[in-house]
């Protein structure tokens, strides 16, 4: 009899944890692929991340350093490919003991299906790892009431200059 029970419950949890899991009634699930170009050299693009404040030390990881980023975001991983919008916001050097990031930008878009919208991430960014994960907090336009989670993964660094293009998939769910 106990068993039974047992048994009658956890198909109630499994039952609940997967209407919860999926989007409710009315709700969109999108997922988006973009990537991000971040240029700190000079030159004919522009340095698209400024330094706003730097760590007085000579660490390794620049822990402390704030940066202020308007990177595009483009359909394909050429800088030249179609631009789709822009990640405007911060990254802060957080980590002491490695490469690691604070991250917190908005996916601005001005072209496609979803120009005049826009999507908030936040979340840490230890570069070295090959695939990261960031939350999507919110958006607006088509993404109101977003949430969701991003895969950052870095598809090419110039390790002198610290320019990189990184591949965003965003998973959203939103009215």
């Amino acid at each position: 009899m106990a068993g039974k029970i047992f048994a009658a419950a956890l198909s109630c949890l499994f039952t609940v944890a997967m209407l919860t899991a999926t989007a409710s009634a009315g709700e969109n699930e999108t997922h988006l692929r973009v990537f991000w170009h971040d240029v700190v050299k000079e030159g004919p693009d522009a340095p698209t991340v400024v330094t706003v404040a730097k760590n007085p030390s000579s660490n390794a990881s620049s822990f402390g350093s704030i940066m202020v980023i308007d990177d595009p975001l483009t359909e394909g991983p050429n800088v030249t490919s179609r631009l789709l919008g822009h990640a405007q916001g911060i990254y802060v050097s957080a980590g002491k003991d490695g490469v690691s990031l604070m991250m917190a930008m908005n996916f601005v878009f001005v072209d496609g299906a979803y120009n005049g919208s826009s999507l908030a991430i936040v979340g840490p960014n230890k570069v070295t790892l090959k695939v990261r994960e960031m939350a999507v907090v919110g958006g607006t336009g088509a993404f109101r009431f977003a949430r969701g989670y991003c895969e950052a993964r870095t598809q090419w660094i110039d390790s002198n200059t610290g320019d990189a293009t990184v591949e965003y998939n965003l998973f959203v769910r939103h009215d």
